[in-house]
This record gives structure tokens, C-alpha cells and sequence, in this order.
């Protein structure tokens, strides 16, 4: 019985060291696991973002081209509004999934600030559709669709913990410089 006692603590010593070295592995393989999960879900976040970005950015693009018809914007691609209808309706369709991943994934800042950028783009397209040519009315909303754009990704950057990014704000061109074209009265030819 004294050898069973002498060779005791060595064997205690050896099940502790077994106990540790498994609860250090559970333990790392849980952080691991925590830390690839929220790696993927931001990934996840990421591209909801980017989809729902690029699905309004279609529409503002699709804005400008029927504004320049109307002669509110130099848009260099002029688009009448009868044209735009069927690709304003894809947009649409494209943009209403977009939204729906947006609101399931996204934080609630950054869906509140996409909910401000696509109100002013409802705005834009709602200018547009009395066929309006007024370039300041026109102009002062380019600025807040931009700075309604701009908030959304200051939003997705601090929900990213991603660091600043580029405002990619180009200079507008004066009002003057715009075309002074006279909207058709018809958009069938």
C-alpha cells in the first residue's frame, strides 16, 4: 500500500494534467468555432449590403438617365420614361429581396439608414414622373440621395468595424451647363 501512496500524487498530477489538457482543448475549439461563425455571418452581412446597395444604386442610375431626358441632369445615356418603365420594374423586383435579406441580417442602424436612401430615391422618382425640368429641385435632391448613400455606408463600415472608406463624391456640374432640351410632349415618336 505505500507504493499505491508514494506513486499517488504523480498519478493525481497525471489525471489534473489530462483534465486541464482537455478542458484547454474545449475551450479553444469553442472560441475557434465562435470566432469562424461571426467571421461568416459578416461575410453574410456583407454581401446582403453590397446586394441591396447595387439593387437602389440601379435605380438612381435609372433616375439620372430619365432626368436628362427631361433635362434636369447631364447624364450622358438619356433615357425617356416610357423606356425606363420596363427596366424601373426589374429594379424593383430585384431591389424588394435585397430589402427582405437587409432587414433579416442587417443591424439596425444600417436599416435605418437604407430606409432614409430609398425614401430619397422615391423622391427623385416621384419628381421625375410629373415631368418636371427644374435642374435646381433636380440638383438638391442629387445631394440628398448622396448624402442618404453616404450614411448608409458609414453604417454598414461601424456595423463592419471596417475603417473609413472614400466618400466617392464626384463634383456636379453646374446647372448652367446642363442642355436646355424641351421634354417631348410625347414619348411616342
Amino acid at each position: 500500500m505505500s507504493a499505491f501512496l508514494q506513486q499517488l500524487p504523480a498519478l493525481i498530477g497525471v489525471v489534473v494534467g489530462a483534465l486541464g489538457s482537455y478542458l484547454a482543448v474545449v475551450r479553444s475549439d469553442r472560441a475557434r468555432f465562435r470566432q469562424e461563425s461571426a467571421v461568416r455571418w459578416e461575410e453574410r452581412r456583407l454581401t446582403v449590403y453590397s446586394d441591396y446597395a447595387r439593387s437602389l444604386k440601379a435605380s438612381v442610375t435609372l433616375a439620372y438617365r430619365v432626368a436628362a431626358h427631361l433635362g434636369n441632369d447631364p447624364h450622358p445615356h438619356p433615357l425617356a420614361p416610357r423606356e425606363a418603365a420596363a427596366a424601373r420594374a426589374e429594379t424593383d423586383l430585384d431591389r424588394d429581396p435585397a430589402w427582405e435579406a437587409l432587414l433579416m441580417l442587417g443591424s439596425g442602424e444600417v436599416v435605418e439608414r437604407a430606409r432614409a436612401w430609398f425614401t430619397t430615391v422615391l423622391e427623385m422618382e416621384r419628381f421625375l414622373s410629373g415631368a418636371t425640368r427644374d435642374p435646381e429641385t433636380w440638383r438638391a435632391l442629387l445631394e440628398r440621395q448622396r448624402a442618404a448613400r453616404t450614411g448608409y455606408y458609414t453604417a454598414v463600415r461601424e456595423d463592419l468595424a471596417l475603417p473609413a472608406g472614400h466618400g466617392a463624391r464626384r463634383p456636379l456640374p453646374p446647372v448652367s451647363s446642363i442642355p436646355r432640351r424641351r421634354p417631348p410632349v410625347s414619348d411616342t415618336p
